[in-house]
């Protein structure tokens, strides 16, 4: 829970920062889905196999852009599994990824793109206790460094509103809870853009 508010706390000041200068911003919200290695289509003659893979399962997620100077900002994205997984059929997890970008962006009308490449993190948490209310912690996370590209096409249905379909690409360090350590995230998001 500390690490989760902290990201908040660092998302908040980067949106409070770029209110202050930002030419454009744009809000997001959205759903997708992780596709990655699966056991049956990994090398086994890797030593430190796992057969669990991170595909699977409804990730929703929020974000948002600055754009500061011409059509190049900063954008933060945070995606979660939203229900919780069986790893290897007996501990239950919950996987995060949350990225923080260089991002261009451009509007040609009612059609715009976006395209971003930055680091972030993958945070892993197991549930291995029963729940026990506020005061302590249920869980147990392995974090990994991760590299991310990504690009999005924005279909704006109002000059302000639009609907994006995306593909992420993450390239997590280390990743030896699952059968690879790279990953691809399809979303759909539903965006709101606020200046020029």
């Amino acid at each position: 829970m500390k690490k989760l508010s902290v990201v908040v706390l660092v998302f908040s000041s980067l949106i409070l920062a770029g209110t202050v200068q930002a030419q454009q911003i744009d809000a997001q919200f959205g759903l997708s889905g992780i596709n990655a290695t699966s056991a049956s289509n990994f090398n086994f003659s890797n030593l430190n196999f796992s057969p669990q893979s991170l595909s699977g399962g409804v990730y929703p997620s929020v974000g948002a852009d600055f754009i500061v100077w011409h059509n190049l900002g900063v954008e933060g994205e945070v995606a979660w599994k939203g229900s919780r997984g069986s790893y290897q059929g007996q501990v239950p997890y919950r996987p995060i990824f949350y990225d923080f970008n260089a991002i261009y962006s451009r509007k040609i009308t009612r059609v715009g793109f976006a395209a971003m490449a930055g680091i972030g993190a993958e945070s892993i948490r197991f549930y291995v206790a029963p729940s026990c209310g506020l005061q302590c912690t249920n869980f147990v996370s392995s974090n990994h460094f991760l590299g991310h590209v990504g690009a999005a096409l924005r279909l704006y249905v109002t000059p302000s509103i639009y609907v994006a379909p995306e593909i992420h690409e993450y390239f997590i360090h280390n990743n030896q809870e699952f059968t690879s350590g790279h990953a691809t995230r399809y979303a759909v998001n539903v965006g709101f853009t606020f200046g020029k």
